[in-house]
């Protein structure tokens, strides 16, 4: 029961970190606000985000296997592809904002150009459809916990 509690506790925890980081890209990615500084820190934030998303995975993947229900359930249960399904094409769509940041800032490096306009915007799109993704994974998680569609 112990172990459950401390695999539950981590699982959320990396949850809400990786909510904070996408929240502060979605934030910080608007055309009215970018700046030299602002190309920095969306960098070091979506580096960030990168390593909460595999702090998820791991958390999530070590509850299947170790927590109560154990893999066998898990894997299958409908509801669990479903999420994973989810955090995969969240996964996807991250990587455009990904390289677009890091070639923002070799760009900002070299010569001190800030992106264009139309680049913002699409990329702040991007996060926005992660973001709203993201919200349906705890719903489904959460119908899982409750039985429903279990199998």
């Amino acid at each position: 029961m112990t172990l459950e509690a401390l695999l539950a506790g981590l699982h959320l925890v990396a949850i809400l970190s990786l909510v904070v980081f996408l929240s502060s890209e979605a934030a910080l990615c608007r055309v009215e606000w970018m700046n030299a500084a602002v190309v920095r820190r969306l960098a070091r934030l979506d580096a960030i985000y990168g390593i909460t998303a595999v702090a998820v995975l791991l958390t999530g993947l070590a509850r299947a296997y170790w927590g109560m229900k154990g893999g066998s359930w898990y894997w299958s249960q409908p509801l669990l592809h479903a999420k994973l399904g989810l955090f995969v094409v969240i996964g996807l769509l991250s990587i455009q904002p990904t390289l677009r940041f890091r070639r923002w800032l070799r760009t900002l490096e070299a010569d001190g150009t800030l992106p264009a306009e139309a680049e913002i915007r699409s990329t702040r799109a991007r996060i926005m459809l992660q973001a709203h993704l993201l919200i349906l994974i705890p719903i489904a998680a959460v119908m899982l916990a409750r039985g429903v569609g279990t199998r």
